[in-house]
């Protein structure tokens, strides 16, 4: 088994305090993606988890088993660095069997799981070279292998694959993963490129300033995000944010902007000040009469070919805003533009605390949720 609990989990540097108090369960079998941009406090979290790494609060548990004072060689935790950390001049064969050696195994032994792990990584060709002698991916493989032979209750990876080139980095990515599903064993991953989160993950923490800012299924933060800060992070283009207002007149919900007024749903609530968010692939263009839920204009002043696709971008509500849309063969025309979302692709955020607010687009009146917020009609999430 490999389940680690993280428990009121705390470092501090001089002054700054890198990790907030987290709480985290990551349950045996997950791969978890710590994901956040730099200086968010994932890899302070990672290497405590690993033991390199004291913490100033809080404990640390494996399977039940409190670890937060045990030494990192006694933790049963397996570490892959961003580096390597290959040992130079010894070959890829006794950089494998280097930690088994330390263990004292039998020779039989040693060979046995060196060889085991080699043919599952599909590097026991290079097993007499040393690592000089290796491509970026078959050292991270060695590297993967010589955490691999430990047979350790969890697996750390600390940005595993920032070193590769995109090409590289997206076959050992596939490579990760096969590996987690055919092993079954814990994965922790630290990562700022959310590629690697969305395709890799089957939970992903979001990180900001030493805090969870959410954690979920890729598709639950990345269709349902609970702040302004997972939304403008997480997605590529990002979230397009744009300030409006929620207010309540003539019987009706409204969310209103500069250029816009939509009705939400039948009700009244106190006036709120929001950031309404729309992902890029969700809002379209509008020629004619066609309309939309939501509809503003958009000064168009950039197109990028994507190939499949193209990015338009523009200002609109006082924004900068990004849209998606497939080629079609026709030039996207500059200057002004409408556009429009379905409500169902609105999400609304409180401006004040940054969190979002759940509504249901369908919903007939959402004046009186449950529970009841304290002074509007939208309930607060995260």
């Amino acid at each position: 088994m490999g389940t680690i609990e993280v428990k009121g989990l705390t470092r501090a540097f001089k002054d700054t305090i890198a990790v907030d108090q987290i709480d985290l369960t990551i349950d045996h079998g997950e791969l978890v993606v710590l994901l956040g941009p730099s200086g968010c406090g994932k890899t302070t979290l990672l290497r405590m988890i690993a033991g390199i790494l004291e913490p100033t609060g809080g404990a640390i548990c494996l399977d039940g088993r409190d670890i937060t004072a045990l030494p990192a060689k006694r933790r049963d935790i397996a570490m892959v660095f961003q580096s390597y950390a290959l040992y130079p001049h010894l070959s890829v064969y006794k950089n494998l069997a280097f930690p088994l050696g330390v263990r004292r195994l039998p020779k039989a032994e040693v060979d046995r799981r060196v060889r085991e792990v080699a043919a599952s990584l599909e590097i026991d060709a290079l097993l007499d070279r040393k690592p000089k002698q290796l491509s970026g991916g078959q050292r991270q493989r060695v590297a993967v292998g010589r955490a691999l032979v430990r047979d350790p209750q969890a697996f750390l990876m600390d940005e595993p694959l920032s070193n590769l080139d995109a090409t590289l980095r997206t076959q050992t990515r596939q490579e990760l993963v096969h590996l987690h599903q055919r092993l079954g064993a814990t994965f922790v991953y630290v990562t700022h490129d959310q590629v690697e989160a969305m395709t890799m993950a089957t939970q992903i923490v979001v990180l900001n300033q030493g805090r969870i800012e959410q954690a979920g299924p890729p598709s639950q933060v990345y269709d349902s995000p609970a702040s302004v800060f997972v939304a403008g992070f997480v997605g590529s283009p990002a979230m397009n944010l744009m300030p409006a207002r929620v207010v309540g007149r003539d019987g009706f919900v409204e969310l209103v902007g500069e250029d816009f007024t939509a009705p939400l749903w039948p009700g009244q609530t106190d006036p709120l000040e929001v950031t309404f968010g729309v992902r890029p692939e969700h809002l379209r263009l509008l020629d004619g009469p066609a309309g939309a839920d939501v509809e503003f204009h958009l000064v168009v002043d950039a197109v990028e070919n994507l190939g499949h696709e193209e990015a338009v971008y523009g200002r609109a509500e006082g924004a900068r805003v990004c849209l998606r849309r497939p080629r079609d063969g026709a030039a996207t025309p500059r200057g002004l533009s409408r556009v429009g979302l379905d409500r169902r692709h609105l999400h609304i955020f409180d401006r004040a605390s940054g969190r979002r607010l759940e509504w249901v687009p369908d919903a007939p009146n959402q004046a009186e949720p449950t529970p009841p917020p304290p002074q509007h009609a939208l309930a607060g999430v995260g």
